[in-house]
């Protein structure tokens, strides 16, 4: 039987989040509950290994908002446009339950509905509420989440729970008024407009109340944090620190979007967002305090399919005009999916707790030797928590860190689409370039194949490309290959990149 590397978070129990997935070790959620594992085994949002295998979906049905965000501006009728607070159409409570049941008929990995905009849910408690009624009839089996920036969730908490709404997520970005100054102008407060470090003052209080609150009734909270060079990166330890100690078990640091054409105050000031060098280390920073999730995909308010995807076209309303949907054979049809999903995670987590032994082990056997360097690797996926995807068809790369010690999920980097389909995959040098910036500081690319222009413009970058892993588990692979790098003598800590190892 061969033998491969894998680091020691394979396999953590009851499918939670294991250290590859959440960053350093003791990041586990293993710490938790049974039954809040439970209920995060097959949420892709706040389970980073389900996102590999399950689907969500956010139904657009608020677009009121009672707060301005400098990093906000709620475009509509904007397909391309992949962030928050971007809808193509705002839809009724009836329509979002007509689209939901179509969605999750199709779809049967769709796991979640979430309520997020493109304003405030809460700011639309109504339309939210109603939607929200009606599919815990209609749809039991789906779980359901709602986002808001916290202002009225403290007044709302009862209808929350009255919902069976078990996931809420508080963007929270500041502790401290002066700090939130600075990235809110104003807010709705009590039917008026109050602007500066009062409203700062105001939102934040509410924020931690409506908090402790919904941790108090077992509602799990997951807190999202908008990293602004400049103004809370630092700050957002704090914050970090603070909700965790106030029940959150989860947090969220999103880089800031700030491109000009977005039209955002920040975009127009020339507020530039974190590079991901200082993304990743302030998520290291904050990962002391609690679990980081490192997945997000800053989603638009009507996603619909695996993160990272968005196949929301499919299932507009003029499309789902005459369709009917038998939906209790759909939601066997669901049943039968997830459980073979779930045998399939089981099935791998057995064969690494059984076949693979861990690089900690390993270097503990050479104790003579220095600790070798890290390594950041890129992955071309689209999901299963399998390397199965083109180079050149990657709209996105997950980025992976091996050490000595574990393997562990680092985020993504979005991408243009490099190949239109040719299995040669020779053009698109201007869009290749920019790939390969993308990818600045990974040593090693993963993917199931990759053609002969990009293999050798990788190289020359001093990027291994790697396709001797095709339908291989991530993180085993990824182990394997540092393995690879260390008997290479690519690990030395005076440097040495893998594109050595592709000749």
């Amino acid at each position: 039987m061969e033998l491969k590397v894998i680091s020691d978070a394979a396999g953590a129990p009851g499918g939670g989040c294991a250290s590859s997935g959440c960053g350093a070790g003791g990041e586990k959620l293993a710490h938790l509950p049974e039954a809040i594992r439970a209920k995060i085994n097959n949420h892709p949002c706040f389970s980073d290994d389900a996102h590999h295998h399950y689907a969500r979906m956010h139904v657009a049905v608020a677009p009121a908002c009672n707060i301005q965000c400098h990093y906000c501006n709620r475009k509509y009728d904007c397909s391309n446009e992949s962030r928050p607070g971007v809808v193509s159409e705002v839809l009724t409570p009836d329509q979002a339950v007509k689209k939901v049941v179509a969605v999750a008929a199709a779809i049967p990995q769709m796991t979640v509905l979430g309520i997020a905009g493109p304003g405030d849910p809460l700011a639309n408690p109504q339309r939210t509420l109603e939607t929200f009624r009606q599919l815990s009839e209609k749809a039991p089996d789906i779980k359901l989440c709602v986002s808001t920036n916290g202002l009225a969730l403290p007044g709302l908490v009862d209808e929350i729970c009255k919902h069976n709404i078990e996931h809420v997520t508080i963007t929270i970005n500041c502790v401290d008024p002066d700090v939130g100054a600075k990235i809110y102008p104003w807010i709705f407060w009590n039917n008026r407009r109050v602007t500066g470090r009062k409203a700062a003052e105001i939102l934040i209080a509410q924020q931690q109340e409506g908090l402790e609150m919904l941790v108090a009734r077992g509602v799990l909270v997951k807190v999202n944090s908008v990293l602004i060079p400049g103004v809370n990166a630092e700050h957002l330890k704090e914050v970090s620190r603070v909700v965790k100690a106030k029940g959150a078990f989860l947090h969220n640091v999103m880089p800031l979007i700030a491109e000009p054409e977005h039209g955002t105050f920040y975009g127009l000031m020339g507020q530039r967002g974190p590079t991901n060098e200082e993304l990743s280390a302030l998520q290291d920073a904050c990962a002391g305090d609690m679990a980081m999730m490192r997945h997000c995909r800053q989603c638009r308010a009507d996603a619909v399919g695996m993160l990272g995807e968005d196949r929301g076209d499919e299932f507009k309303l003029d499309k789902l005009s005459e369709q009917e949907i038998d939906y209790a054979a759909a939601m066997a049809r669901r049943a039968e999916v997830h459980a073979a999903i779930e045998a399939s995670r089981a099935a791998q987590r057995n064969a690494s707790s059984e076949t693979f032994v861990s690089i900690a082990s390993l270097t503990r056997r050479r104790p003579t030797r220095p600790e070798p360097r890290r390594v950041l690797m890129a992955v071309a996926t689209t999901g299963g928590g399998l390397i199965n995807q083109h180079f050149g068809h990657a709209r996105e790369f997950l980025v992976y860190e091996a050490s000595a010690n574990d393997v562990r999920f680092i985020g993504h980097r979005k991408v243009d689409l490099y190949c239109s389909g040719d299995e040669t995959c020779g053009d698109g040098e201007t869009v290749l370039a920019k790939t390969i910036r993308v990818l600045d500081g990974c040593e090693v690319v993963l993917c199931s194949r990759i053609g002969y222009e990009p293999w050798g413009q990788l190289e020359a970058a001093g990027i291994a490309p790697n396709g001797e892993h095709a339908m291989e588990p991530i993180e085993d692979a990824v182990a394997v290959v540092y393995r690879e790098m260390g008997e290479a003598g690519l690990l030395e800590r005076s440097g040495g990149t893998a594109h050595r190892m592709s000749a």
